[in-house]
């Protein structure tokens, strides 16, 4: 943890994606390009799209590294080094630095980007050097896509697919793609036709379909039904080859350190997790319950009901 609180490492957590990820926290809460109604980590406190510098590449390679040599002690690896802030992970001007930096470790970096950025060669570039990169396309439609990712004014939609479009053609790592369904916005049969059509363009390894799961930002936000989750499979996989769906929590435990304090407010920073994750976590690093009555007095976490299950989280803060 740096010296302003900030957890820069997390996890490993399990990814339905990457296995085990441990996490690369740096940007802080919460600096992004949108504002999305689903984002599970809450409303967006600074709004941006030019990218600046947050902590060093020897911040962050020191914090991974001393993170790493915990896991490792407790017999516990990581299958990804992966980039998936509060934030935008492409509003780091010295993201390419600190992806080099990590090459050390000689474990695959993964960077989960929203794309809003992706027209900017220089972004591109520093992209480039991860392993594997996730591209967030929630619809191609302007008025969808405004009601749903609720972009900094600046940004259009188009010049954002043209850059998605550059940088998948010369792009030599893994690409993926990640869509996220939401009910009675972006998943009538035509807009996810045109969704999935641009996308076949792009020609992601992998296509995946999302739900929420933790608690969105807009309480009303929710997927769609059984039905609307099997047509949104069957358009994309009509036109390309490897979709899949996410719409159940994570499979497997997240990573301990012995701190139950520190790998908390870690992981709740950008990952909520339900109480039964919390309560084997707790078990893992030898705490009890009582921690998590004095981090929810101390306002360090909060508890939301979301679809039948009680999350924890840590509240946003500028």
């Amino acid at each position: 943890m740096n010296p302003l609180g900030h957890s820069i490492v997390f996890g490993p957590i399990p990814s339905r994606r990457l296995g085990r990820s441990l996490g690369v926290n740096h940007i802080p809460a919460k600096v992004c390009s949108y504002a999305c109604r689903y984002c599970q980590v809450g409303p967006t406190t600074e709004m941006r799209i030019e990218p600046r510098s947050f902590f060093t590449p020897e911040q962050i390679r020191a914090s991974v590294a001393a993170h790493l040599q915990r896991l490792q002690a407790d017999g516990q690896g990581a299958d990804y080094l992966s980039f998936v802030p509060d934030g935008e992970p492409t509003l780091d001007s010295r993201l390419g630095e600190s992806i080099a930096a990590l090459r050390e470790f000689g474990i695959p970096i993964a960077v989960i980007t929203n794309a809003t950025l992706l027209w900017r060669e220089d972004v591109r570039a520093r992209l480039r050097q991860a392993d594997l990169v996730s591209v967030k396309v929630d619809s191609v439609d302007e008025a969808i896509w405004r009601q749903l990712n609720r972009p900094h004014r600046d940004l259009e939609l188009g010049v954002i697919l043209h850059g998605i479009r550059a940088f998948a053609a010369e792009y030599a790592g893994t690409l993926i793609s990640e869509t996220m369904l939401v009910a009675g916005l972006n998943d009538s049969p035509d807009a996810l036709v045109a969704t999935a059509e641009f996308l076949a363009g792009v020609a992601p390894q992998t296509a995946y379909l999302a739900v929420p799961i933790r608690p969105p930002t807009v309480a009303s936000t929710h997927g769609p039904d059984q039905a609307g989750l099997t047509r949104a499979h069957q358009i994309f996989a009509e036109r390309l080859p490897h979709v899949e769906l996410l719409t159940g929590h994570e499979v497997g435990h997240f990573a301990h350190t012995g701190n139950a304090r520190a790998d908390l407010l870690a992981i709740t920073a950008v990952h909520p997790l339900r109480e039964a994750a919390v309560r084997h976590l707790l078990a893992e690093d030898r705490a009890d319950w009582s921690l998590i009555e004095t981090l929810l007095a101390e306002g360090e976490l909060k508890k939301i009901e979301y679809a039948g299950e009680r999350f924890y989280l840590r509240p946003a803060r500028r």
